[in-house]
């Protein structure tokens, strides 16, 4: 059975233009996943790692410049725009500033319903809003915020409108571009439960990015993490969270706060450049406390490790229980 979306090798490239030179920025180096239907796919890692531009390489709102994207089975990386909007329906997206998504002319519940004008245009003006009032209910936005405009509601009740305008059209995979870091830290979590209900209600495919490995673990069956543009571990979360093996992953989940803290060695802080300096194998080997000289020479491709994990690392075959916090 094929995945809902497969991503082969994706690569996006930025052309920079310095003092004495054009070279190229690569924000996405060769991702390879899949999204089975019904799954939600967590992404996590560092700002600036390319997580937002992998989100958008997947919905073409920035090209790609090599890889392949295939969607039940079908490639669409290569259509052409016209035919390209007809899988808007199926491919929506939450970002992450929701008072940037929403028109400050329009009010909450204009803004819901926008999308079922390109859509629906058979759909009256009232039945657009009664769809549009009906799911912003379903969203925990009550019929005294409808007419509001953005500046009159908070951050998270501008999430769930835009939530909810993603749903209106009925999608099958909705990828979220760390729908919660803008807020409280309460209204994270009131998000957070409202995405799995919404899933659980829908049949929802997702892709939930966030640089919060401990949200992503709450939320996804699966988590994937990046560095400087490379996916260098997948795993369901039941494996990767007690036992990862890549050192990166060991660093962001020793960095979720804990009541109770254990014991362990700080981790070195070290300086690794700008990322468009071309590196020569794993991108991870200058911050990395157990890099070999082979770390530096050869490039570590994804590979099975068993129990469904990918990971990208030389000496992972020498933790075949996790990489421990102590080691670090």
């Amino acid at each position: 059975m094929n995945p809902l979306l497969e991503a082969r090798e994706l690569t996006v490239r930025y052309a920079l233009t310095g003092a004495s030179r054009r070279h190229a920025l690569t924000a996405v180096d060769q991702a390879t996943f899949t999204i089975a239907a019904g799954e939600m796919l967590g992404l996590v890692g560092e700002s600036g790692c390319g997580k937002s531009t992998l989100a958008r390489a997947i919905l073409r709102l920035v090209p790609l410049s090599a890889g392949e994207l295939h969607w039940l089975g079908r490639r669409v990386d290569q259509l052409g725009r016209k035919a390209f909007r007809g899988l808007r329906r199926e491919l929506q997206i939450v970002f992450q500033d929701p008072h940037a998504c929403l028109d400050p002319r329009m009010t909450i519940i204009e803004s819901v319903a926008e999308p079922l004008r390109s859509f629906e245009p058979g759909l009256s003006r009232s039945g657009r809003a009664a769809r549009a009032a009906a799911l912003l209910d379903q969203v925990g936005l009550g019929s005294g915020l409808l007419e509001r405009y953005p500046h009159q509601a908070s951050g998270g009740q501008l999430q769930r409108a835009v939530i909810a305008r993603a749903l209106i059209v009925d999608p099958r995979l909705v990828v979220c571009d760390e729908p919660v870091s803008a807020l409280d830290v309460s209204v994270q979590g009131q998000i957070v439960n409202l995405l799995a209900r919404i899933r659980r209600e829908r049949g929802l495919a997702g892709l939930f990015i966030s640089h919060n490995l401990a949200v992503v673990a709450g939320l996804c069956e699966r988590v994937m993490v990046m560095y400087l543009g490379r996916i260098v571990e997948i795993a369901p979360r039941a494996v990767l969270v007690p036992a990862p093996l890549h050192p990166y992953t060991r660093m962001l989940l020793d960095a979720v706060p804990r009541i109770r803290p254990a014991p362990r060695r700080p981790v070195p802080v070290v300086s690794i450049g700008p990322p468009d300096v071309p590196v020569a194998g794993c991108v991870f080997a200058a911050r990395c406390a157990h890099v070999v000289p082979h770390c530096r020479a050869e490039t570590p491709r994804l590979q099975s490790s068993g129990s469904g994990r990918l990971v990208a690392c030389h000496r992972a075959v020498e933790w075949p229980g996790g990489l421990p916090p102590a080691a670090v």
